[in-house]
């Protein structure tokens, strides 16, 4: 069947392209570098003819509030809109654990905007939810620099790596659709700063690691299990030494 992946040529969709493809199904990467814009519609209608399903891996890099959910509400309307001209039948989207509960984080605000959209549209939904990805670690690490330290908030952190993200993505695209949310993170549940850390120990960078209470993430102080999923979760295959290990092969 016709997939197409919204986003599908960034770190996530273009994973989830080549999964779907290896299936056997006719998966479609869309991104403005495709001649489809999510924003101004450009490129949709034509993109969506003959889909059964459309998969929403797209992000936006400002991660302000009102900028995040203008990208993100504008975005998901001209996506259904589109897809009910099609007569899609399913819409599969990626977003973040953390976006149901009362959160600090504005971003997560924009992200649950979207999900309410898409909750509330008359496309069969699926929404996946994943915590944070293994590769962001060391640019969260440079982020968070502050006088040549890392400064984090000690609490619970549950990463994944981004193919086991790609992996649950593409089994719910085939799949029925749920109108439901599954939450999907890492094998292992440690503090923030140690994930980070052994990320730069592994890289040979030897910045200080500062578990800070006081510290800032997205702009806004966290709770404990803020970034971590509720019990029951799936989780990835993937451990984050044996990641961190092929990692350092490839940088190598």
């Amino acid at each position: 069947m016709k997939i197409v992946v919204i986003g599908g040529t960034g770190l996530i969709g273009a994973k989830v392209v080549t999964r779907l493809g290896d299936q056997g199904h006719e998966a479609v990467p869309a991104s403005p570098a495709s001649g489809v814009d999510t924003v101004t519609g450009e490129g949709l209608d034509a993109v969506l003819a003959g889909a059964s399903v459309v998969v929403d891996v797209s992000n936006t890099r400002e991660f302000d509030e009102a900028t995040a959910r203008s990208f993100f509400t504008t975005s998901t309307r001209n996506v259904l809109a589109a897809e009910a001209a099609a007569d899609v039948g399913h819409h599969v989207a990626l977003s973040v654990v953390g976006t149901r509960r009362t959160s600090e984080i504005g971003y997560f605000r924009a992200k649950a905007a979207k999900e309410e959209l898409i909750e509330s549209s008359s496309i069969p939904w699926s929404i996946v939810h994943a915590t944070q990805f293994f590769e962001f670690l060391l640019p969260i690490a440079d982020s968070a620099t502050v006088d040549g330290a890392v400064r984090l908030p000690p609490v619970l952190f549950q990463p994944i790596a981004a193919d086991d993200v790609a992996a649950a993505v593409a089994s719910t695209a085939v799949g029925t659709p749920t109108r439901a949310v599954v939450e999907v993170g890492g094998p292992e549940r440690l503090r923030f700063d140690a994930f980070v850390e052994r990320a730069l120990r592994a890289s040979g960078n030897a910045r200080p690691v500062v578990a800070d209470p006081h510290a800032l993430y997205f702009g806004a102080q966290i709770g404990e299990r803020a970034l971590v999923p509720d019990d029951g979760a799936r989780t990835g295959a993937t451990r984050f030494d044996e990641w961190l290990r092929r990692s350092v092969v490839v940088a190598s």
